[in-house]
């Protein structure tokens, strides 16, 4: 277990830092009276507060007996990439008003594909085992059913109605990037499906494959009023009380998915815009959604998340590379999102993806489905490195005659290969949901015979978590308060 000492002089933004460091780190705070476990902010040797700078010192974490120090300078490390602060004082912009993946600490840094404030999570982890000799240390499970690591498979859902339009538009990509053997592939496969319900019949098959493996998965859905502007800027191309995007929609929810907000454009800036879509949603699908992920990741970083909180969302999932794979925030894990206009936190939790499809056959011309999952899997492996989650995303127009033929086969052995690994793999709502009453926990009492003593904040009804010892045996004697 870890006490942390009130410290007049920690700043929010260094308070919050260090919130999300416990918080990722697993170890069980502590705000009772007893010998545990001590963390303390020091300023420590060296300003320098770059990623391999505080690697090559330990993350800038230090363990001593009882007492563990950190730096500060880590904590701003923290605040400026989980917290994005860093993006959030940008002003770089590209055509769709994102703020680019070069413009980010991690890609200045390139450290994109390590979580590298998980890792650092990881190192405190250890520091409070080693300073803890005698005194009680307690891990809570990273996720449920004692699974180490977890995964969400997520489908943005951009294309309903005129698919032939957007195989042409596929077809232009292929010839421009020199693939006109997969053209042919995807010209024959678009005339055989001529008459049939192409986009229905690709996610019919998506549903399947995830029955199959037993695994629910998360849906954004657009759910504004497309016009010819918005078709044509690649916004929104359907109508989503049309009578196919209502057929996809129950059939997702029928199947036990989650459903979420698909954000248009416009809702970036007009964050009127996000209640009127998330009550659209809520009429056709019958859901009350919970979560939101920006079309195309449009978003102002520093005022868009106001707007989903205000709206009534409880987590986004905007933040990721659009051009590239990795972590963006540097966490393999959900994490609150922070306002740093206001210094404070939004009251949104951020659960960042890692991985896209088309951020490597779009962004790096790679047109290999098997080694689009590769990608994916090396990721997966950094994530389970971490005790952390895994959110790719897979469109589900990736359908043979939509132009990207393997592209079925690949998605099956991307679900097969995430549960055959032991993830815990839910939809991002439940997911969400597990750490933020995670996070909440405290002990607030441990006996001398080592009976750790949970907070009456803790309520009954929330997931059965458990507890371990540093030496990683199974605490079998917890007391909810």
């Amino acid at each position: 277990m870890l006490a942390v000492n009130p410290d007049a002089s920690l700043t929010a933004a260094e308070r919050f830092a260090l919130d999300v460091l416990i918080d990722l780190s697993a170890v069980l705070r502590y705000e009772g009276t007893g010998d545990v476990v001590q963390l303390r902010v020091v300023d420590g040797s060296s300003a320098d507060d770059t990623a391999a700078a505080l690697r090559a010192r330990g993350w800038g974490i230090t363990p001593s007996d009882g007492i563990v120090t950190v730096e500060r300078a880590l904590l701003r490390f923290v605040i400026d990439v989980a917290g994005a602060e860093d993006e959030q004082r940008s002003r770089a912009s590209d055509r769709y008003q994102r703020v680019p993946a070069t413009a980010t600490r991690v890609v200045r840094e390139a450290v994109e594909r390590e979580p590298v404030v998980s890792r650092a999570a990881v190192a405190l982890s250890h520091a409070v085992r080693a300073a803890a000799a005698r005194r009680p240390v307690r891990l809570i499970d990273p996720w449920p059913n004692g699974r180490i690591w977890a995964a969400a498979l997520t489908h943005d859902l951009d294309v309903v109605n005129w698919w032939p339009a957007f195989t042409l538009l596929r077809l232009a990509e292929l010839a421009k990037n020199g693939e006109l053997a997969r053209a042919t592939r995807v010209t024959l496969s678009a005339v055989a499906s001529a008459a049939r319900p192409v986009v229905f019949s690709a996610i019919r098959e998506l549903l399947d494959i995830e029955a199959r493996h037993r695994v629910r998965s998360t849906w954004f859905v657009l759910c504004g009023r497309p016009t010819l502007a918005t078709a044509r800027a690649g916004d929104l191309t359907y109508r989503p009380d049309g009578r196919l995007a209502r057929r996809i929609m129950r059939a997702v929810r029928d199947a036990g998915h989650e459903i979420g907000l698909h954000g248009s454009f416009r809702t970036s800036e007009d964050h009127s815009l996000f209640a009127a879509q998330r009550t659209t949603l809520r009429n056709l699908a019958d859901v009350d959604a919970v979560g939101v992920r920006q079309h195309y990741l449009r978003m102002r970083p520093a005022t868009t998340p106001r707007g989903m909180r205000d709206a009534g969302f409880g987590y986004d999932s905007t933040y990721g590379f659009a051009d590239r794979n990795g972590f963006r925030l540097g966490v393999a894990d959900v994490v609150p999102l922070w306002d740093a206009e206001r210094q404070a936190p939004v009251g949104v939790d951020e659960a960042p993806f890692t991985w896209m499809d088309r951020a490597l056959s779009k962004y790096q011309h790679v047109e290999t489905p098997r080694v689009w999952i590769d990608d994916a899997l090396a990721l997966a492996d950094v994530c389970q490195d971490v005790g952390g989650l895994w959110v790719g995303i897979w469109h589900p127009n990736l359908a043979p005659a939509l132009g990207f033929p393997d592209a079925p086969a690949a998605y099956a052995r991307l679900a097969s290969e995430l549960v055959a690994r032991g993830a815990y793999v839910a939809p991002l709502e439940e997911l969400v949901a597990w750490r933020r009453a995670r996070r909440a926990l405290r002990a607030v009492a441990c006996s001398d015979d080592g009976r750790v003593t949970l907070a009456p904040s803790v309520k009954r009804d929330v997931p059965n978590f458990v507890l371990h010892h540093g030496d990683g045996r199974r605490d079998e004697s917890v007391v909810r308060g």
